[in-house]
């Protein structure tokens, strides 16, 4: 199976839903065990795809098997907005007591320090981010970087082939240029860590610039 950032994804209908924007990878087993779809062109949201959902692709396209609505796929990272104790308590009331009413300026009006009640400070919030992925893979970015065992760079990585049955990856593509792309076929027992922005090999770049150009 091959796998190409920037793929189009279509719904068991047929009907276009976004485009693939990462791969996610089990860094030890090599495994593929999710897609991430980017949906929406000026407000992007992200998805992910079960790849045991996506029926045999090529380099085109990717089909989902059952799936008829990108609504129905779970979104790749969930914000929670948790507020830190205390924060409507400008007084010093102790906890417990009924918090204050607030006033909600019009459009436009920043809402805190200002107006009715200029003595509420700014609520202090944490923001947690959780991701719908399994724990311990990674979601490899468009374009992440390829480093050879030396540190010199080797390109980027373009796209993926794993084994259709067991999902695993066996070969990286990866690119270097900017007009004339210069593309090599690296086999995955070269990749030594797996990062979101990197791929380290456990090879030089010797070893790469001696593989013959890969041509799809």
């Amino acid at each position: 199976m091959e796998i190409k950032t920037n793929t189009d994804v279509l719904n068991a209908d047929g009907k276009r839903i976004g485009r693939i924007d990462r791969v996610v990878i089990d860094p030890h087993g090599r495994k593929v065990t999710h897609l991430v779809v980017k949906k929406g062109l000026l407000f992007t949201r992200e998805k992910v795809i079960p790849v045991d959902q996506v029926k045999p692709v090529n380099e085109n396209q990717v089909i989902l098997k059952e799936i008829g609505d990108s609504d129905e796929l779970a979104d790749f990272e969930e914000k929670d907005h948790i507020p830190a104790e205390g924060m409507f308590n400008p007084q010093g009331e102790p906890p417990g007591n009924a918090r204050p009413v607030m006033w909600y300026p019009h459009p436009g009006v920043p809402t805190w320090g200002m107006g009715s009640y200029p003595m509420y400070r700014a609520p202090q919030v944490f923001v947690r981010t959780r991701r719908n992925i399994p724990q311990g893979t990674v979601p490899l970015e468009e374009g992440a970087q390829v480093v050879c065992q030396d540190g010199e760079k080797a390109g980027k990585v373009e796209r993926i082939f794993s084994d259709p049955d067991e999902h695993r990856a066996t070969h990286l593509v990866i690119s270097s240029g900017w007009i004339s792309k210069n593309k090599k076929l690296v086999p995955s027992v070269w990749v030594d860590r797996i990062e979101e922005k990197q791929v380290r090999l456990n090879v030089g770049c010797d070893v790469i610039s001696a593989l013959p150009p890969f041509s799809a």
